[in-house]
């Protein structure tokens, strides 16, 4: 009674702030996609980092460690570069470009006839596409949580729920492989009624009352979500004999030489010519993707904060939340759960041994809880289903809405400017859309983990190509509409000719990577650039960073303003970087030392990131990177332009 009494509570505030916010999310898009811009900082940083949390990584993680270490973790701290990067360089971009989405980003960035069906195509790539399928790997996690906790055919007189299993069964529908032994079409009936009523309370507020709703029910979801996972590290961690004796149990399972495998933050002193191919997908994945440089929630998050320092907060906060904390309490469950629910190397070799340990994450809620802090647990997982659920439709929304609707079919179809409620209806419309496409695609996936291999694959191509965009003015639409036609075409035939087998990964995303941006940059070579006139306007609008010599002239600037605020934050970067790594090992080796490993140099870590704190701080809160474009008057006289492109 008291977990069911956590959870309506639960759902009760987040129905609540989608009624208070409906008022001024209907009045425009502006409102209704960016909470009209005045989302703090901090906020802005919450709200990614609960849409980050996620019901499927933290499952992804405890898949990840047992099938290859802690040292595999790299795979998903890496990406903290690309995120201090959108802190300190992109995201002022993505606020002043004063764009609603990234599709629409192309009209200010970009010149020619192919600029409307690049938005366009944009839009539905982004908008539809990928944003389904990630929103299907979700509801996949999201189903193995129902399944333990939502035994409908205990709750349902059978009067009601007899009909919805035969009906599951004439359709021959199966959502997931069961992990209690259920029937799988009593298992897919309880998977479909919790899947349906997790959406439709997820959509009513979301689509409701817009990111103004979703972000402040994103603070309460994370802050959630973060307490129960602590009080869940505790309970596993204290099951499986406490920190102290944590390495100690693992040599007794597993031997010293696989214990070394499994806690180590380096690579395994054996890797050979294993460490190859994980240290290429780690140094192309953070880059080569298709949010590298925000794309997507995280750039809509900062379009919707109030002042470029509030951007540059929420990429910082997100950044230490998502990377150093989160990652904390995750490997305190996941190395726990090594223990109580071990396994022997021929489960390793078994099918099904990957998504049954992420399965393990719901599994250790219901064995190790008690009653109370199991609904904690419980509406920390929905939490971080629903504000990963309600970013994904607003997200989505926004681009059939400002761009297909309102950016090309209501102009060059329609003949007509749509009405401010109109666009938003039309939002509010398109969130249902992007359900039932995102339910089609989940009822085909299997693992959490193979699902995102092929997210990251298809994704490889366009990373490059999106973060050249805002570093160098030679980009142009034709570079982008180049890389994402070859990433179209080549990830299918990878998959076709290599599959998805983990151990050729390295060499699909090399692939992938190497041919889309070698095909992008030829391309822009070889097409048109740019005209004057729209890089001198993005120039005077965004003042990107970088390499802009053309239209830092046209606007009167020395062309070397660019280089060094480009160089100067590139530096901020580093440092935060090097702080955040060393804190994140020093912490974890402290806490789950490798068998004979010395404390010295978690302790060096510990001293080297605390030490860069303040110098990172420093930078972050310095008062240069705080001018607006306006607060930077353009000298009256116009340098003449070059009459070549740069």
């Amino acid at each position: 009674m008291l977990d069911l009494l956590i959870v309506m509570a639960f759902v009760l505030y987040g129905l609540g702030s989608g009624l208070r916010a409906r008022g001024k999310a209907s009045q425009s898009l502006d409102e209704y996609f960016l909470a009209g811009r005045t989302i703090k900082g901090w906020k802005a940083g919450f709200s990614m980092g609960a849409t980050q949390f996620a019901a499927d990584t933290p499952l992804l993680v405890t898949g990840l460690v047992a099938t290859a270490g802690v040292f595999a973790l790299w795979r998903l701290w890496i990406y903290g570069l690309a995120f201090l990067l959108m802190a300190f360089i992109f995201a002022v971009g993505w606020r002043r470009a004063g764009v609603l989405t990234d599709a629409e980003l192309t009209c200010v960035r970009y010149s020619g006839k192919g600029v409307t069906p690049l938005r366009l195509l944009k839009a539905i790539y982004y908008g539809t596409v990928i944003n389904c399928v990630v929103l299907a790997m979700v509801l996949v996690a999201a189903i193995r949580i129902a399944e333990v906790f939502l035994p409908w055919h205990l709750w349902l007189p059978s009067g009601v729920y007899e009909p919805i299993v035969a009906l599951i069964a004439d359709l021959g529908i199966q959502l997931g492989e069961s992990i209690t032994g259920l029937d799988p079409a009593m298992m897919s009936a309880n998977n479909l009624i919790s899947i349906l009523l997790i959406l439709a309370f997820t959509a009513m507020y979301s689509i409701t009352g817009g990111l103004r709703a979703v972000v402040q029910t994103d603070v309460m979801q994370f802050s959630l979500a973060m307490i129960g996972t602590l009080l869940y590290a505790w309970f596993v961690v204290d099951a499986a004999g406490g920190l102290s004796g944590l390495t100690d149990r693992i040599v007794e399972l597993y031997g010293s030489e696989q214990a070394s495998r499994l806690l180590s933050f380096a690579p395994p002193a054996d890797a050979g010519e294993a460490l190859m191919p994980f240290l290429v997908i780690v140094g192309l994945q953070w880059f080569f993707q298709m949010n590298a440089d925000g794309t997507g929630y995280l750039a809509q998050r900062s379009m919707a904060c109030p002042t470029d320092r509030d951007a540059r907060i929420a990429g910082l906060v997100f950044t230490w939340l998502q990377i150093f904390l989160r990652s904390l309490f995750w490997m305190a469950i996941a190395v726990g759960l090594l223990v109580l629910y071990p396994f022997t190397p021929g489960d390793m070799a078994g099918d099904g041994f990957t998504a049954g340990r992420e399965a393990l994450f719901v599994q250790g809620i219901e064995d190790l809880l008690p009653p109370g802090v199991r609904g904690l647990m419980l509406v920390g997982l929905l939490a971080a289903l629903a504000s990963t659920v309600d970013t994904h439709l607003n997200w989505g929304a926004s681009y059939w809405s400002n761009d297909v609707y309102g950016g090309v079919f209501a102009p060059h179809v329609l003949k007509r400017k749509p009405k401010d409620r109109e666009l938003v209806l039309v939002a509010r419309l398109s969130n249902v859309l992007i359900l039932v496409i995102a339910m089609i695609i989940m009822a085909n996936l299997g693992s959490i983990q193979t699902a995102w291999f092929i997210s990251l694959l298809f994704g490889a191509g366009m990373g490059s190509v999106l973060v050249l965009r805002w570093l160098w003015e030679r980009i142009n639409l034709y570079s982008e509409l180049t890389a994402m036609a070859v990433s179209l075409i080549t990830a299918p035939l990878l998959l076709y000719y290599l599959g998805t087998d983990p151990d050729r990964e390295w060499v699909r995303l090399g692939i992938m990577a190497l041919t889309t941006t070698s095909a992008a940059i030829l391309v822009t070579f070889i097409t048109p650039a740019t005209d004057d006139a729209t890089l001198k306007h993005f120039y005077s609008r965004v003042r990107p960073f970088g390499f802009w010599r053309r239209a830092a002239r046209l606007n009167g600037v020395a062309a070397s303003v660019s280089v060094k605020a480009f160089g100067t934050r590139l530096f901020a970067v580093a440092v935060t970087a090097v702080s955040l790594f060393s804190l994140l090992v020093g912490v974890g080796r402290l806490m789950f030392p490798p068998p004979d490993g010395s404390s010295v140099i978690s302790w060096v870590c510990i001293a080297v990131g605390l030490l860069l704190v303040p110098v990172w701080l420093r930078i972050a809160m310095g008062h240069e990177f705080d001018s607006d474009p306006e607060d930077e008057p353009l000298p009256d006289k116009m340098a003449t332009p070059e009459s070549s492109t740069s």
